[in-house]
């Protein structure tokens, strides 16, 4: 039985607490840490926990006994607490993103590597069954090869989403929509598709007024073998469309899934070819669906690890490379050139203190509100809920 420390008990927390208790065979939350304790406690008394609440995880890490630790909290803190749970010999979950810098993601690997603890990166995206699928069409080579993928991130937030106090800024948030919402997509891009080896980005601010930080960001990105990919970042986006298009030599294959087969007429003009869609959607089809979803699948999967007997599916170097590609963003869009990956520590956005020198300032946060009444927290687009 493992003991669980939910450190930080905002909106996301709320998936973790949610997953941990599908499993009361393997696991038991019996801390939450808050530096607004009556958020903990409000979140003890809404799910019945046994569990003892905390101003700080250091008075965590002195006073309880547990194994693994989810840190919720917000990006600029969490490479600290990370470091400080994983050298208490205390494993982690953390939520994206991984933390702000290339730095500090070393830093936490580091930890890890000399407590021996596991560190995992959230990437719930993965443990959704039609990104997991398309994973697996990729694998099977059965649209032949990739030659352009497009990955958007499309979500809408309303002027006053800024106002929280540690949004909209360079040193607490860590960046914009391009690093705290479409991570997710950045990490499945990496994950399926691979690391380009340069990119070219834009970023910009067109709505947000109150915040230093970027809502809105295109990226294309290069391949060794010739592939294009692109990547699209936005707060700006109505409805909040998510897809994943991958376009192959024979078919196009896409999350939410769709496959598309074209073959060429004597002309060269496209007629569709229905032999390789049904063969094609048939293999789909044969693909299991996963049986936990989204922060519960990878929550299910570091437990399973933990009591080895599985491998952990998303570690810390996984969470890294996400960042990385951000940084790379970042960078390009920053100084408008191409970026050559991977980043060496000698880049100005290796370091935080680095991104905080160099970053643009698209406008001044002209307002701050220490917390909202309503904490929800949407984890995908309200179509992507029923995936």
């Amino acid at each position: 039985m493992f003991n669980i420390a939910i450190i930080g008990t905002g909106g996301i927390s709320d998936s973790h607490i949610q997953g941990y208790l599908q499993f009361p065979d393997k696991c038991r939350i019996v801390a939450l840490v808050d530096i607004y304790p009556e958020k903990a406690q409000h979140k003890k008394e809404k799910y019945g926990l046994d569990a003892q609440v905390y101003k700080s995880h250091i008075d965590l890490l002195n006073d309880c006994k547990f194994d693994l630790a989810s840190i919720c909290t917000p990006p600029y803190v969490h490479a600290s607490i990370t470091i400080d749970v994983l050298n208490a010999g205390k494993h982690v979950l953390v939520e994206k993103p991984m933390a702000p810098s290339l730095q500090e993601c070393d830093q936490m690997l580091s930890a890890a590597r000399t407590n021996g603890k596991l560190l995992s990166v959230v990437a719930q995206n993965r443990f959704k069954t039609p990104n997991w699928k398309l994973k697996k069409m990729v694998e099977r080579n059965v649209i032949g090869k990739i030659v352009h993928a497009q990955v958007d991130s499309f979500w809408w937030r309303g002027h006053n989403y800024y106002d929280l106090w540690w949004r909209g800024t360079w040193n607490k948030e860590g960046g914009g929509c391009t690093l705290n919402h479409a991570v997710h997509q950045v990490d499945l891009f990496q994950w399926i598709i691979g690391m380009p080896t340069e990119l070219q980005a834009i970023i910009v601010n067109l709505a947000h007024d109150n915040s230093e930080v970027e809502d809105f960001s295109t990226t294309v990105l290069r391949y060794a073998n010739g592939s294009i990919g692109q990547i699209n970042a936005s707060l700006v986006h109505h409805g909040e469309p998510q897809q994943f298009v991958i376009q192959g030599e024979h078919a196009t294959i896409a999350a939410p899934w769709k496959v598309i087969a074209s073959k060429q007429k004597e002309n060269g003009f496209p007629e569709s070819d229905p032999e390789l869609e049904a063969k094609i959607q048939s293999m789909y089809d044969q693909e299991p669906d996963l049986v936990h979803i989204g922060h519960t699948g990878q929550v299910a999967n570091v437990l399973t690890a933990l009591e080895g007997k599985a491998k952990l599916l998303i570690d810390g170097y996984a969470g890294r490379r996400t960042i990385e590609l951000i940084t790379a963003i970042y960078y390009s869009g920053t100084n408008n050139i191409q970026v050559k990956l991977p980043l060496t520590a000698n880049n100005p956005f290796y370091t935080t203190e680095g991104i905080l020198a160099n970053a643009p300032r698209f406008y001044q946060k002209g307002k701050s509100v220490e917390n909202f009444a309503d904490e929800e927290i949407i984890v995908g687009a309200a179509s992507d809920q029923k995936k």
